[in-house]
């Protein structure tokens, strides 16, 4: 599906109380920027069978007590690590998204502090190396940040200037 039916279908499925269709149409530029850089459309996300989401805890190597909480977006499911479960273990699904909608989730995901975005060098099957993988971390405050802008320049658009007689 490519973004722009994504974000369609993101104004479509939002709560129809005259306001938040309203909001993700403001917001889908960024969200589709966002998504843009990330170079596929679709990603998967592990979740458990409740559909919560697989969150990780990372801690800094050199300050323990640093941790950031992330969750992985994997290009293809050859490229989950049987580390993590997902057809192994029945309590472990891979679920495929549209990459518009884990960034839309990302706003929400309070105990989140990230997404990283895994994706696979398409020409991994001639390469000799085994790391063809580059990582995209989202921030889910660099999100946020981004979206209150794109907010507060079109609320500014719309508001009436106050010298009009």
């Amino acid at each position: 599906m490519d973004l722009e039916a994504q974000i369609q279908l993101l104004i479509e499925n939002a709560p129809k109380d005259g306001r938040t269709p309203k909001l993700v149409a403001a917001i889908a530029p960024a969200l589709s920027a966002f998504a843009q850089k990330l170079g596929h459309s679709n990603y998967y996300i592990l979740q458990n069978l409740d559909r919560e989401w697989v969150v990780t805890t990372l801690s800094n190597r050199g300050n323990p007590q640093q941790q950031k909480r992330v969750v992985y977006a994997f290009s293809t499911l050859q490229d989950i690590p049987a580390s993590y479960g997902a057809g192994l273990d029945p309590q472990v699904m891979a679920t495929p998204m549209p990459v518009t909608h884990i960034l839309f989730q990302l706003l929400a995901l309070e105990p989140v502090d990230s997404i990283v975005f895994l994706n696979t060098d398409v020409n991994r099957s001639i390469s000799t190396s085994d790391n063809n993988t580059n990582e995209i971390e989202i921030r889910r405050a660099d999100l946020q940040n981004l979206l209150k802008q794109v907010l507060n320049q079109n609320r500014s658009r719309t508001q009436v200037p106050p010298d009009i007689a």
